[in-house]
């Protein structure tokens, strides 16, 4: 019974320490923001704001959507799609941060601009002027002091006592920037098409063939991660609740966020936004679902995803040591979903190379900050 304890303790301890792990800002990261930073503040002339490129807003080029605070992260994902592009100089990127990582993503790609003609456009999510808590129900909870609360107030003590409880303490559910996928056709109103990306997936193919996949009417193109009874709905919603007891099935099968193919033109004619304001309105008190993107977006778009071809999309390599290389290897994106991040040390060493390989090594702030790659 005694050891039985110590070990119930044990894993207590290490959820927690592996959680800050996950949730700290490594040092190296840091270090390259800075770096990023002063180098604007020494040299202001050189990074003054390029012209208004027209491209950004051309329906006929590939759009992708990028939002992250995390440069190098961003680097990575936009550096593998470009290497991998058979026509890169028709590829767009969308980068969305915040307004303290505004400066270091800027001069990142200024210093190291897209080979082959690919573009990227950075901006904060403070430009998007229309984001505000009385147009979205989000941002008026997180400003609420109960959000905020339930978050900071005693946290190591809360997560000890409550294994379950730990996941949701982490900052990035209170990030602005993980809900903006909700806002794509708002965000880019003269794009019909786009692939939305998180920051810690690696593409590896061309995955122009996404935008020639007929999605039928629907939404959102997206892998989807049921298996048995695991990764159904019911997992991810309260189905005690009648309201979602009566709009939805526990069975459903879920999807991925991470690779998704989104037809704004679709989902402006579905109103999916107001769809997710509805949802996310009634969700004040967390009596739907806890928190996060997933539930929302599983009700958001239920019956309007059509489901790809697994090979599209790769999950589990920041948590599951068992993906096969197999899959891998025949995979168009990779998504290091989970805690074990490729930039942080506790990345699992089996996969952490097709990361690093996107990495730009020879840009002199990331050998300055001893990426230990």
């Amino acid at each position: 019974f005694a050891v039985q304890e110590q070990l119930t303790k044990a894993k207590k301890n290490g959820a927690v320490a592996s959680l800050i792990s996950a949730k700290s800002v490594p040092k190296s990261l840091n270090c390259l923001a800075m770096r990023l930073v002063g180098e604007r503040i020494s040299n202001p002339e050189k990074y003054k704001d390029a012209p208004f490129d027209s491209a950004v807003e051309d329906p006929s080029l590939y759009h992708y959507a990028v939002f992250s605070d995390n440069v190098i992260a961003v680097s990575v994902v936009v550096r593998s799609v470009v290497v991998n592009a058979e026509e890169p100089w028709k590829h767009v990127f969308h980068v969305v941060t915040d307004r303290m990582n505004l400066a270091a993503m800027k001069v990142w790609f200024k210093m190291r601009p897209l080979d082959r003609g690919a573009r990227v456009e950075i901006k904060s999510v403070e430009e998007f002027k229309f984001l505000n808590s009385s147009y979205a129900p989000v941002l008026r909870q997180l400003e609420s002091a109960k959000l905020q609360k339930f978050y900071f107030e005693n946290q190591a003590e809360n997560s000890t006592r409550d294994e379950h409880n730990i996941k949701f303490k982490n900052p990035k559910y209170l990030s602005v920037l993980n809900h903006l996928r909700f806002y794509l056709p708002e965000m880019y109103p003269k794009l019909n098409k786009i692939l939305f990306l998180d920051d810690d997936v690696v593409v590896q193919k061309d995955v122009t063939g996404l935008w020639k996949i007929n999605l039928d009417g629907k939404v959102n193109g997206a892998v989807e991660t049921c298996f048995g009874s695991f990764h159904r709905y019911g997992q991810y919603l309260n189905f005690t609740h009648p309201l979602i007891k009566e709009s939805f099935n526990p069975n459903a099968c879920a999807w991925a966020f991470g690779m998704n193919i989104f037809d704004l033109n679709a989902w402006r004619r579905e109103k999916c936004t107001d769809q997710y304001h509805y949802w996310q309105n009634l969700n004040e008190d967390r009596s739907l679902w806890k928190l996060g993107t997933l539930p929302p977006g599983l009700m958001t778009f239920y019956s309007k995803t059509k489901s790809l071809d697994k090979s599209w999309h790769v999950l589990g390599l920041g948590y599951n040591p068992g993906v096969s290389m197999d899959e891998i290897k025949k995979a168009a994106v990779i998504h290091y979903n989970g805690n074990m991040k490729p930039w942080l040390d506790i990345a699992m060493n089996q996969y952490k190379s097709l990361w690093t390989k996107y990495v730009d090594n020879e840009m002199e702030f990331v050998q300055m900050c001893n990426f230990g790659l």
